[in-house]
């Protein structure tokens, strides 16, 4: 950007609501974001951000051009378009980079990307957690949680969605140490808990063994049949309705069960949504 046509970050853009189209994102935000300057605001915007474009911007940044000059010359030919593509490979061209380097510089540089202004750039520390073959079903999720915890809605999906395949190698293992996470007074970890476990899940691979043993989830689900939060309820809904498409006595039982155990409006409306495929029947 030419010098003089810097946009600040003022007050306005900060409190923006977000465009509906991408057509429609204002230039000044678009460069701000493009810039890693600042977070998305709704889905809009998360679709609409160049990774490559803001790889290279982050690698100066960083400091990194000439370590990372090889990494960059592979991202430049690749064709792939989809975000949920792109994010993973970014990731995983980072952890190949990083190889390269002192364990303090893996840190220093991680910890870069993991507390970055960007959401955008802390998906790709996320998604690094979810790929690193070091990592054990229990170190990375571990090493989620401040992810599963973040702010903004983009970085707690990634969050789920990246330890979503050693998961599913391990689940229950990953039943057993989520289940700590569903008494959590934060409602993002709860949730998190949830929603990584669904048997079908929205964007990723689906779980057989909990699409056809769904009771195995129980621990989880029961813990929050009548949270406080739509945030959470929403997630045990939508995990309910996954588990009606292969097994739905099971969920119209665990439904049954839980009214007469639990009178209460949030599990009215927990049974109610997780019962939506269903109706329609």
């Amino acid at each position: 950007m030419k010098k003089g046509t810097e946009h600040p970050v003022t007050e306005q853009i900060l409190l923006r609501k977000g465009a509906r189209k991408v057509e429609e994102i204002p230039e000044d935000v678009i460069k701000l974001l493009q810039k890693g300057q600042i977070q998305s605001v709704n889905l809009t915007e998360w679709l609409a951000i160049d990774h490559l474009q803001l790889l290279s911007v982050i690698v100066d940044e960083l400091d990194l051009r000439k370590e990372v000059d090889p990494m960059l010359q592979r991202c430049s030919q690749w064709s792939e378009t989809r975000i949920m593509k792109i994010i993973p490979a970014i990731a995983s061209e980072w952890l190949q980079s990083l190889e390269t380097f002192s364990t303090n510089d893996q840190q220093r540089i991680f910890h870069g990307l993991a507390t970055h202004a960007s959401d955008s750039v802390r998906c790709w520390a996320v998604y690094m957690i979810g790929l690193d073959p070091q990592l054990g079903l229990a170190e990375k999720l571990e090493t989620m949680r401040p992810f599963a915890a973040d702010a903004h809605f983009g970085v707690r999906e990634i969050s789920w969605m990246a330890v979503r395949e050693s998961l599913s190698q391990e689940v229950m293992e990953a039943i057993t140490f989520l289940a700590e996470w569903v008494q959590e007074e934060d409602p993002n970890i709860r949730r998190f808990a949830v929603e990584a476990t669904r048997p079908r899940g929205v964007w990723a691979k689906h779980i057989p063994e909990l699409k056809e043993n769904p009771e195995l989830g129980l621990p989880l689900l029961e813990a929050v049949k009548a949270d406080s939060s739509r945030y959470v309820q929403d997630s045990v809904a939508n995990w309910l309705n996954d588990a009606s498409k292969t097994k739905p006595d099971w969920v119209q039982q665990v439904c049954a069960e839980w009214l007469e155990r639990s009178n209460s409006k949030e599990t009215k409306r927990i049974v109610t949504r997780a019962q939506r495929s269903l109706m329609k029947k």
